[in-house]
Protein backbone atom coordinates (compact mmCIF):
# COMPACT_ATOMS: atom_id res chain seq x y z
CA UNK A 1 0.00 0.00 0.00
CA UNK A 2 2.99 2.19 0.34
CA UNK A 3 2.72 4.37 -2.84
CA UNK A 4 6.08 4.74 -4.45
CA UNK A 5 7.65 8.41 -5.99
CA UNK A 6 6.02 9.46 -9.09
CA UNK A 7 3.24 6.98 -9.06
CA UNK A 8 1.03 10.05 -8.08
CA UNK A 9 1.26 13.77 -9.41
CA UNK A 10 3.38 16.32 -7.94
CA UNK A 11 -0.02 17.91 -7.32
CA UNK A 12 -1.96 15.05 -6.19
CA UNK A 13 0.82 14.71 -3.87
CA UNK A 14 0.90 18.49 -2.76
CA UNK A 15 -2.96 18.50 -2.44
CA UNK A 16 -2.95 15.15 0.26
CA UNK A 17 0.28 17.02 2.11
CA UNK A 18 -1.78 19.92 2.68
CA UNK A 19 -4.91 18.09 4.00
CA UNK A 20 -2.26 16.30 6.35
CA UNK A 21 -0.58 19.16 7.21
CA UNK A 22 -3.76 20.29 10.20
CA UNK A 23 -4.54 16.84 10.78
CA UNK A 24 -0.52 15.96 12.33
CA UNK A 25 -0.82 20.22 14.06
CA UNK A 26 -4.21 18.78 15.56
CA UNK A 27 -2.75 15.33 16.36
CA UNK A 28 0.26 17.01 17.81
CA UNK A 29 -1.72 19.39 20.06
CA UNK A 30 -4.14 16.38 21.70
CA UNK A 31 -0.99 14.27 22.26
CA UNK A 32 0.62 16.78 24.05
CA UNK A 33 -2.30 17.78 26.51
CA UNK A 34 -2.95 14.11 27.36
CA UNK A 35 0.13 12.27 27.19
CA UNK A 36 2.40 12.75 29.89
CA UNK A 37 6.01 13.70 29.06
CA UNK A 38 7.27 10.33 30.67
CA UNK A 39 5.11 7.94 28.74
CA UNK A 40 5.51 9.83 25.15
CA UNK A 41 8.30 7.18 24.41
CA UNK A 42 5.58 4.91 24.24
CA UNK A 43 4.55 6.17 20.80
CA UNK A 44 7.92 5.45 19.81
CA UNK A 45 7.29 1.84 20.63
CA UNK A 46 3.94 1.94 18.96
CA UNK A 47 5.00 3.21 15.75
CA UNK A 48 7.95 0.22 16.17
CA UNK A 49 5.22 -2.32 15.90
CA UNK A 50 3.58 -0.35 13.04
CA UNK A 51 6.96 -0.64 11.17
CA UNK A 52 7.65 -4.15 11.79
CA UNK A 53 4.02 -4.81 10.65
CA UNK A 54 4.79 -3.53 7.49
CA UNK A 55 8.23 -5.78 6.81
CA UNK A 56 6.12 -9.31 6.83
CA UNK A 57 4.70 -9.04 3.16
CA UNK A 58 2.09 -11.45 2.88
CA UNK A 59 2.23 -13.38 -0.76
CA UNK A 60 -1.01 -13.28 -3.09
CA UNK A 61 -1.67 -15.99 -5.59
CA UNK A 62 -1.49 -13.79 -9.25
CA UNK A 63 2.78 -12.60 -7.44
CA UNK A 64 1.51 -9.56 -5.72
CA UNK A 65 2.26 -9.35 -1.68
CA UNK A 66 0.54 -6.77 1.23
CA UNK A 67 1.13 -6.48 4.67
CA UNK A 68 -0.34 -5.44 7.81
CA UNK A 69 0.06 -1.85 9.08
CA UNK A 70 -1.03 -1.75 13.08
CA UNK A 71 -2.92 1.51 12.58
CA UNK A 72 -5.99 0.43 14.17
CA UNK A 73 -4.30 -1.37 17.40
CA UNK A 74 -1.82 1.94 18.07
CA UNK A 75 -5.40 4.18 17.79
CA UNK A 76 -7.02 0.95 20.68
CA UNK A 77 -4.41 1.58 22.64
CA UNK A 78 -3.42 5.07 22.80
CA UNK A 79 -5.98 6.67 20.50
CA UNK A 80 -6.45 7.72 17.16
CA UNK A 81 -4.19 10.69 17.05
CA UNK A 82 -1.42 9.30 18.84
CA UNK A 83 -1.89 6.60 16.04
CA UNK A 84 -1.57 8.99 13.50
CA UNK A 85 1.43 10.30 14.38
CA UNK A 86 2.87 7.14 15.21
CA UNK A 87 2.54 5.58 11.89
CA UNK A 88 3.29 8.82 10.48
CA UNK A 89 6.67 8.83 11.44
CA UNK A 90 7.26 5.16 10.67
CA UNK A 91 6.27 5.86 7.31
CA UNK A 92 8.85 8.58 7.21
CA UNK A 93 11.30 6.67 8.50
CA UNK A 94 10.35 4.08 5.78
CA UNK A 95 10.74 6.91 2.98
CA UNK A 96 14.22 8.35 3.76
CA UNK A 97 16.02 5.32 4.72
CA UNK A 98 14.53 2.39 3.10
CA UNK A 99 12.78 3.65 -0.30
CA UNK A 100 9.39 1.77 1.09
CA UNK A 101 6.93 4.66 -0.12
CA UNK A 102 7.63 7.95 -2.27
CA UNK A 103 9.32 11.19 -0.86
CA UNK A 104 6.42 12.87 -2.36
CA UNK A 105 3.90 10.55 -1.92
CA UNK A 106 4.36 10.38 1.90
CA UNK A 107 1.37 13.03 2.54
CA UNK A 108 -0.74 10.46 0.58
CA UNK A 109 0.93 7.54 2.72
CA UNK A 110 0.22 9.01 5.88
CA UNK A 111 -3.56 10.18 4.49
CA UNK A 112 -4.40 6.47 3.88
CA UNK A 113 -2.20 4.72 6.11
CA UNK A 114 -2.20 7.13 9.74
CA UNK A 115 -5.05 8.75 8.97
CA UNK A 116 -8.11 7.25 6.85
CA UNK A 117 -6.67 3.68 8.52
CA UNK A 118 -6.30 4.48 12.34
CA UNK A 119 -9.63 6.60 12.49
CA UNK A 120 -11.73 4.60 10.79
CA UNK A 121 -10.66 1.42 12.68
CA UNK A 122 -10.46 3.34 15.68
CA UNK A 123 -14.37 4.35 15.53
CA UNK A 124 -15.74 1.02 13.97
CA UNK A 125 -14.20 -0.69 16.90
CA UNK A 126 -16.27 1.42 19.51
CA UNK A 127 -19.12 1.26 17.48
CA UNK A 128 -19.40 -2.85 17.66
CA UNK A 129 -17.92 -2.51 21.25
CA UNK A 130 -21.61 -1.30 22.14
CA UNK A 131 -23.26 -4.36 20.32
CA UNK A 132 -20.73 -7.15 21.90
CA UNK A 133 -18.44 -7.49 25.09
CA UNK A 134 -15.24 -8.67 23.26
CA UNK A 135 -12.65 -6.13 22.84
CA UNK A 136 -10.28 -8.64 20.66
CA UNK A 137 -13.57 -9.15 17.87
CA UNK A 138 -13.89 -5.62 18.45
CA UNK A 139 -10.63 -5.07 17.37
CA UNK A 140 -10.64 -7.87 14.68
CA UNK A 141 -13.55 -5.80 12.76
CA UNK A 142 -12.66 -2.29 13.45
CA UNK A 143 -8.50 -3.26 11.91
CA UNK A 144 -10.09 -5.15 9.26
CA UNK A 145 -12.53 -1.90 8.00
CA UNK A 146 -9.42 0.52 9.06
CA UNK A 147 -7.31 -1.43 6.33
CA UNK A 148 -9.66 -1.76 3.80
CA UNK A 149 -10.87 1.93 3.83
CA UNK A 150 -6.66 2.60 3.55
CA UNK A 151 -6.90 0.45 0.28
CA UNK A 152 -9.96 2.00 -1.31
CA UNK A 153 -8.47 5.61 -0.53
CA UNK A 154 -4.95 4.39 -1.99
CA UNK A 155 -6.95 2.47 -5.88
CA UNK A 156 -8.60 6.07 -5.88
CA UNK A 157 -5.61 8.07 -5.78
CA UNK A 158 -4.20 5.69 -8.32
CA UNK A 159 -6.99 4.98 -10.42
CA UNK A 160 -7.58 9.05 -11.33
CA UNK A 161 -4.56 9.53 -12.31
CA UNK A 162 -4.76 8.51 -15.98
CA UNK A 163 -8.11 10.53 -15.58
CA UNK A 164 -6.34 13.89 -14.76
CA UNK A 165 -2.79 13.95 -16.37
CA UNK A 166 -2.35 12.45 -19.83
CA UNK A 167 0.27 13.45 -22.47
CA UNK A 168 -0.02 14.46 -25.79
CA UNK A 169 -0.42 11.00 -27.43
CA UNK A 170 -3.03 9.95 -24.55
CA UNK A 171 -0.45 8.29 -22.46
CA UNK A 172 -0.74 8.29 -18.67
CA UNK A 173 1.74 10.44 -17.82
CA UNK A 174 1.99 8.91 -13.82
CA UNK A 175 0.08 5.74 -12.70
CA UNK A 176 -1.35 4.56 -16.01
CA UNK A 177 -4.23 2.15 -14.46
CA UNK A 178 -7.69 3.70 -14.20
CA UNK A 179 -10.50 2.95 -11.41
CA UNK A 180 -11.56 0.13 -12.94
CA UNK A 181 -8.44 -1.81 -12.99
CA UNK A 182 -7.32 -0.28 -9.38
CA UNK A 183 -9.88 -0.67 -7.41
CA UNK A 184 -10.55 -4.15 -8.15
CA UNK A 185 -6.64 -4.93 -8.21
CA UNK A 186 -6.59 -2.71 -4.78
CA UNK A 187 -9.45 -4.35 -2.72
CA UNK A 188 -9.16 -8.14 -3.83
CA UNK A 189 -5.84 -8.44 -1.69
CA UNK A 190 -7.00 -6.48 1.18
CA UNK A 191 -10.73 -7.69 1.12
CA UNK A 192 -9.09 -11.39 1.54
CA UNK A 193 -5.66 -12.35 2.78
CA UNK A 194 -4.13 -8.62 3.75
CA UNK A 195 -7.02 -7.83 5.65
CA UNK A 196 -6.37 -10.74 7.23
CA UNK A 197 -3.18 -10.67 8.21
CA UNK A 198 -4.22 -7.22 9.87
CA UNK A 199 -6.78 -8.97 11.98
CA UNK A 200 -4.26 -11.58 12.80
CA UNK A 201 -1.77 -9.02 13.69
CA UNK A 202 -3.75 -6.59 15.73
CA UNK A 203 -6.08 -9.06 17.48
CA UNK A 204 -2.80 -11.28 18.40
CA UNK A 205 -0.33 -8.19 19.29
CA UNK A 206 -3.36 -7.10 21.83
CA UNK A 207 -4.24 -10.09 23.81
CA UNK A 208 -0.81 -10.95 24.19
CA UNK A 209 -0.32 -7.48 25.69
CA UNK A 210 -3.97 -7.56 27.60
CA UNK A 211 -2.10 -11.13 29.02
CA UNK A 212 0.66 -10.10 29.97
CA UNK A 213 0.88 -5.98 30.70
CA UNK A 214 -2.69 -4.62 31.13
CA UNK A 215 -1.69 -1.77 32.50
CA UNK A 216 1.03 -1.01 29.96
CA UNK A 217 -0.61 1.68 27.89
CA UNK A 218 -2.22 3.10 31.47
CA UNK A 219 -0.38 6.49 31.56
CA UNK A 220 0.24 5.55 35.03
CA UNK A 221 1.74 2.47 33.93
CA UNK A 222 5.21 1.53 36.16
CA UNK A 223 8.15 1.33 33.78
CA UNK A 224 8.47 -2.63 34.85
CA UNK A 225 5.29 -3.41 32.71
CA UNK A 226 7.44 -2.91 29.39
CA UNK A 227 9.73 -5.80 29.52
CA UNK A 228 6.81 -7.83 27.84
CA UNK A 229 6.36 -5.17 25.08
CA UNK A 230 10.34 -5.10 24.09
CA UNK A 231 10.42 -8.78 24.52
CA UNK A 232 7.27 -8.91 21.66
CA UNK A 233 9.25 -6.11 20.07
CA UNK A 234 12.79 -8.00 19.82
CA UNK A 235 11.20 -11.47 18.84
CA UNK A 236 9.21 -9.43 15.79
CA UNK A 237 12.98 -8.16 14.93
CA UNK A 238 14.18 -11.53 14.52
CA UNK A 239 11.42 -13.20 12.57
CA UNK A 240 11.24 -10.23 10.11
CA UNK A 241 12.93 -12.31 7.23
CA UNK A 242 9.76 -14.28 7.10
CA UNK A 243 8.76 -11.27 5.22
CA UNK A 244 11.11 -12.08 2.20
CA UNK A 245 9.35 -15.27 1.86
CA UNK A 246 6.69 -13.95 -0.56
CA UNK A 247 7.73 -12.98 -3.92
CA UNK A 248 6.59 -10.72 -6.36
CA UNK A 249 5.98 -6.68 -6.01
CA UNK A 250 2.74 -5.36 -4.30
CA UNK A 251 0.36 -3.87 -6.63
CA UNK A 252 0.96 -0.31 -7.73
CA UNK A 253 4.51 -0.84 -6.30
CA UNK A 254 6.76 -2.13 -9.34
CA UNK A 255 10.10 -0.52 -10.65
CA UNK A 256 10.09 2.45 -13.40
CA UNK A 257 11.66 -0.48 -15.44
CA UNK A 258 9.26 -3.25 -14.75
CA UNK A 259 5.91 -1.46 -15.16
CA UNK A 260 6.07 -1.63 -18.93
CA UNK A 261 6.35 -5.07 -19.07
CA UNK A 262 3.97 -5.98 -16.04
CA UNK A 263 1.08 -8.43 -17.38
CA UNK A 264 -1.58 -6.68 -15.76
CA UNK A 265 -5.51 -8.18 -16.61
CA UNK A 266 -4.15 -10.43 -19.95
CA UNK A 267 -1.75 -7.37 -21.65
CA UNK A 268 1.36 -5.62 -21.04
CA UNK A 269 1.36 -2.07 -20.37
CA UNK A 270 3.81 -1.25 -23.15
CA UNK A 271 5.27 1.50 -22.51
CA UNK A 272 6.51 3.35 -19.46
CA UNK A 273 4.62 6.72 -18.63
CA UNK A 274 6.84 9.63 -19.12
CA UNK A 275 6.21 11.71 -15.97
CA UNK A 276 7.40 8.60 -14.14
CA UNK A 277 10.34 8.15 -16.29
CA UNK A 278 11.75 11.74 -15.42
CA UNK A 279 10.24 12.26 -12.06
CA UNK A 280 11.96 13.12 -8.84
CA UNK A 281 14.50 10.03 -7.53
CA UNK A 282 16.19 9.61 -4.19
CA UNK A 283 18.84 7.18 -3.55
CA UNK A 284 18.27 5.85 0.30
CA UNK A 285 20.78 4.02 2.36
CA UNK A 286 18.99 0.71 2.45
CA UNK A 287 16.67 -0.05 -0.65
CA UNK A 288 14.29 -2.73 0.37
CA UNK A 289 15.45 -3.02 3.52
CA UNK A 290 18.88 -4.68 2.46
CA UNK A 291 22.16 -3.90 3.10
CA UNK A 292 25.35 -4.11 0.78
CA UNK A 293 27.46 -6.71 1.31
CA UNK A 294 25.06 -8.96 3.85
CA UNK A 295 22.89 -11.83 3.19
CA UNK A 296 19.08 -10.54 2.36
CA UNK A 297 18.12 -12.11 5.80
CA UNK A 298 20.52 -10.38 7.88
CA UNK A 299 20.22 -7.17 6.33
CA UNK A 300 16.29 -7.81 6.72
CA UNK A 301 16.88 -7.92 10.59
CA UNK A 302 19.67 -5.37 11.09
CA UNK A 303 17.02 -2.52 8.86
CA UNK A 304 14.57 -3.99 11.92
CA UNK A 305 16.36 -3.04 14.07
CA UNK A 306 17.88 0.42 12.83
CA UNK A 307 14.02 1.36 12.42
CA UNK A 308 12.86 0.20 15.45
CA UNK A 309 15.47 2.03 17.38
CA UNK A 310 15.12 4.52 15.38
CA UNK A 311 11.85 5.34 15.97
CA UNK A 312 12.38 4.57 19.48
CA UNK A 313 14.97 7.50 19.96
CA UNK A 314 13.10 10.13 17.83
CA UNK A 315 10.05 9.96 20.16
CA UNK A 316 12.62 10.22 23.44
CA UNK A 317 14.15 13.28 22.24
CA UNK A 318 10.93 15.04 21.62
CA UNK A 319 9.64 13.86 25.11
CA UNK A 320 13.11 15.62 26.71
CA UNK A 321 12.06 19.11 24.84
CA UNK A 322 8.40 18.82 26.55
CA UNK A 323 7.53 19.92 30.32
CA UNK A 324 6.51 17.77 32.79
CA UNK A 325 3.13 17.44 33.36
CA UNK A 326 1.31 15.07 35.89
CA UNK A 327 0.01 11.62 35.12
CA UNK A 328 -3.40 10.58 33.99
CA UNK A 329 -5.12 7.64 34.63
CA UNK A 330 -6.23 6.73 30.66
CA UNK A 331 -5.72 8.70 27.56
CA UNK A 332 -8.18 10.34 27.20
CA UNK A 333 -7.84 11.79 23.64
CA UNK A 334 -10.21 9.13 22.70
Amino acid sequence: MHIPENYLSPSTCGILGAVMVPIWLLSIRKVKETVPREKLPLLGVAAAFSFLAMMFNVPLPGGTTGHAVGGTLIAILLGPYAACLAVSVALLIQALFFGDGGILAFGANSFNMAFALPFTGYFVYHGVKKLISSDIIAAGIGSYVGINVAAFCAAVEFGIQPLLFTDAAGQALYCPYPLSISIPAMMIGHITIFGLAEVIFTTGVLAYLKKTSPDLFQMTAPASSSKSLFGLLGALILATPLGLLAAGTAWGEWDVEELAETDFFGSALGYTPSGMENGFSFDVLMPDYAIAGLPDALGYVLSALIGTALLIIIFKVIASFLPAKPSFDTPSQH
